[in-house]
């Protein structure tokens, strides 16, 4: 008989960390792990409406995940599983981590695009818009880094800290500053700043298509919430950290993806490769442009090394909760040498590589971009649906289990979450307007059978046909 194992009730008791963090430290950590300047150019399409767009999902999204999860986080451990599987059940909980895991096989290839358009400003500028030339890029950088986790190559997490910096922050005062000194020299802005602008222009569903990608911008926030344990005062400090970090974050959102929109015309940008445009332009103005390559080496170190910190991170993830469960035939639950789940990594390589070599064969770079963010968006979405609704189901199961922190109207919190989660789902089937002369029907059959394929289908399969040969139990140390 199947022998089963229930999730990890060992009641998350709460002790005290080995060093307490300041509230302000824990803000710096939730920003450094959420802002990015890769999508900047997508929302300097709206120009001034970018505020409202980063502003809307901040606080539909990413406010009642940080809470949710806080508490989550500070009563039960063994992550989203064990919340999902405790909350709803354990089929429900692998399918959640099972869609932390899978939204990274779309994340690759778009997060890799876009290292490869900012690649070609320091070889050729004409190679961003090349199909061939991503897709190779893509197929190297992945299997280069699938190569570097299979040796336990250890210190990943201090290069993507050191990424934060030189291929984050500083890039990104450069351009803000540089962008300020171009309108004080008296330039007129590529996109108006009126106050009309403020909302973006209604046309439709298409119009606020976009949007959806800022959804995934602000996910992960439940792997931050482990740390609310590690905050003196929880009930006060996370609320505090929470609204400090949203502040920093809609800055390095909103201030970059301004200073492009001044200077890079919407018709002209591509969604990949517009950070460089933006910066090219910006220092053809001072005769810098010099620095360009220099700009571009940064920006591409500092996405490496965020791969590098994700390609193991969810994957081992899966590893532990199949080997305990049997969800995984036991030929991916094998680990080398250095105990580093490459089968795993090697069989999401072989779906990336297929996938990259979709840029070969279609036309338009900026549209296979936006498809694979939009699928790797609405995979995550699925995580999040279950997670608030297992907040929900626990805290009324529940309501006497010891949490750190109690997130506040709990019930309302999750219902705007998942209103909003839903909601960005759902958009994401319509095509954005920019790319309105494509084949709706081809990009709706793309995104669904993306999303629905890999996110519902495949790890329904995996465990409908799960067998009991296939548990592979940690030893209890």
């Amino acid at each position: 008989m199947t022998q089963h194992r229930s999730p990890d009730r060992s009641a998350e008791r709460t002790r005290p960390p080995a060093a307490w963090i300041s509230w302000v430290a824990l803000a710096l950590m939730t920003t450094s792990s959420v802002a990015s300047l890769r999508p900047s150019p997508t929302m300097a399409v709206y120009g001034l409406a970018c505020v409202f767009l980063y502003l809307v999902p901040a606080l539909v999204f990413l406010l009642p995940t940080s809470l949710v999860s806080a508490e989550l986080a500070s009563g039960y451990r063994g992550g989203v599983y064990n919340w999902v599987a405790r909350g709803i059940s354990r089929p429900a909980g692998f399918f959640a981590v099972w869609c932390q895991f899978a939204m990274t096989i779309f994340y690759y290839p778009s997060l890799l695009g876009y290292v490869a358009s900012t690649l070609a400003y320091v070889f050729d500028p004409a190679l961003a818009s090349n199909g061939l030339w991503t897709a190779t890029v893509i197929v190297v950088a992945y299997w280069s880094g699938v190569w570097i986790s299979s040796r336990g190559t250890k210190g990943v997490a201090g290069l993507a800290s050191g990424g934060l910096v030189i291929g984050t922050l500083v890039p990104g005062v450069v351009l803000v500053a540089l962008g300020f000194v171009f309108l004080g020299q008296g330039n007129a802005p590529a996109a108006p700043m009126t106050a009309g602008e403020l909302l973006p222009e209604w046309a439709g569903l298409a119009s606020l298509v976009l949007i959806v990608n800022n959804f995934l911008s602000y996910s992960g926030m439940e792997m931050n919430a482990v740390h609310v344990s590690s905050l003196r005062d929880p009930a006060k400090q996370f609320p505090k950290s929470m609204f400090l970090a949203m502040g920093l974050v809609l800055l390095i959102f909103v201030l970059p993806a301004l200073a492009i929109s001044w200077v890079v015309p919407a018709g002209e940008l591509s969604l990949t490769a517009g950070v460089m445009q933006a910066f090219d332009a910006v220092f053809a103005q001072f005769g810098w442009q010099l620095l360009t390559p220099v700009v571009g080496v940064m920006l591409v170190a500092a996405s490496l090394g965020g791969m590098l910190t994700w390609l193991a991170g969810p994957s081992k993830g899966l590893l532990l909760i199949s080997r305990n469960e049997g969800y995984l035939p036991p030929v991916l639950q094998k680990r080398n040498k250095h105990g580093v789940q490459q089968n795993i990594l090697v069989a999401q390589g072989l779906v990336t590589t297929v996938i990259a070599l979709l840029y070969a064969f279609i036309p338009d770079v900026s549209s296979t971009y936006w498809i694979f963010s939009v699928i790797t968006t609405q995979v995550y979405l699925i995580t999040y649906l279950l997670l608030f609704v297992a907040a929900v189901r626990l805290r009324r199961k529940e309501p006497g289990h010891p949490r750190g922190y109690r997130a506040p109207v709990l019930t309302g919190l999750c219902g705007v979450g998942f209103t909003a989660s839903l909601a960005a789902l759902l958009v994401g089937f319509v095509p954005p307007s920019q790319f309105g002369s494509g084949n709706t029907a081809v990009y709706v059959l793309i995104v669904a059978g993306g999303a629905i394929g890999l996110g519902l289908v495949v790890p329904f399969l995996f465990y409908r046909f799960r067998k009991p040969s296939w548990r592979q139990p940690e030893e209890e140390s």
